[in-house]
Order: structure tokens, then sequence, then C-alpha cells
């Protein structure tokens, strides 16, 4: 078992998010279809607690800022490296993961990019992982690769096909 969790959107944020996103919207809830109406959400990632989208659930899909909200955590200021984005959540209370969860959406073969910022919430740099069919293992030698360095306070792993923030790692 590694000493890496992958950490959801947290409840407060979530709470917020499903009343005015990060983008300044009122979130637009929906019923998850199979068959793209109104948009193609199942099976897609949600980031309350860290599972696929099943038919029939009610979400939203909301602008989120996960570094601007960890540095209002910490009273930093990430400047320019700030960015919001599309990620679905359950439009109303969700309980989070169930259990522990280690490394969520690992489909071998998806590309993920591994953003490292430190303390100020500036990026200090990234690299590209293809998913091996191992996933626990690949995740974990790019997370002891990012941590090696003494300046990085926490990692985001984002699918490089959209850009979408899958979750959040912090030094351990």
């Amino acid at each position: 078992m590694s000493t890496y969790r992958a950490r959801p959107v947290p409840a407060a944020a979530l709470d917020e998010l499903r009343i005015r996103d990060d983008s300044g919207r009122p979130p637009r809830p929906f019923t998850a279809t199979e068959d793209g109406v109104p948009i193609h959400s199942v099976g897609s990632p949600l980031r309350c607690c860290l599972r696929p989208v099943a038919p029939g659930e009610r979400i939203a899909l909301v602008s989120y800022a996960p570094l601007r909200r960890w540095a209002q955590e910490r009273g930093a200021d990430p400047g320019a490296y700030d960015e919001a984005g599309p990620v679905f959540v359950h439009a109303e209370h969700c309980e989070g993961p169930r259990g522990e969860t280690e490394f969520p959406f690992a489909r071998p073969g998806a590309l993920r990019t591994v953003r490292r910022y430190d303390t100020a919430g500036h990026i200090t740099g990234g690299s590209l992982l293809e998913i091996p069919e191992d996933a626990a293992a690949g995740f974990t030698k790019a997370f002891d690769e990012a941590f090696a360095d003494p300046a990085v306070a926490l990692v985001h792993v984002r699918a490089l096909e959209y850009g979408c923030f899958h979750f959040e790692v912090r030094r351990p």
C-alpha cells in the first residue's frame, strides 16, 4: 500500500460549489444518461467521491479552482497559476469516497499530467504519466519523483486530453 492518497474535492468546497462555482456561476444539475442527453456523463469521474458517474445519478458540471482553495487555506498567492476548470460532482450532498482511495480513474494507457506546486502555490514542474498496467506502481513512482524535490508541497493529477483536474496528492 502506498503512502500517497488521492484527495477528493473537500466537503466545504462542495457545499459552496453546489451554490456557485469557482467561476461565479450557479450549477445546472442534471441526471446522468448513457445516450448523451444533455451531455455524455456516464463513466466520467466524480471528484466528490472519486468514482465514475453511474446512470441516473443527479450530477453537476462545475468550475473548480483547486489550487486557489488550497492557497486560501494557507494564505498563499498562486498568482497566474490559479486556474479553474470543469469537474463533475454530485448535485446533492455526497458522503465522499467509500474507504481508502489510492489512485482513482487509473485506466491503463490513459495519459495524465502530474503537476508540482510549492508552498506559495507556484508550479515547480511536472511530468507526463501514461498509466501502466500496474497503476499503483506508476503513480507511486511519479509521486516519489515529484516529492523528491523538498520544495514540492502538493501535486495535481490532470487528464492530458482535457486538462481536467482529477485529484490532489499532498506531501506525505
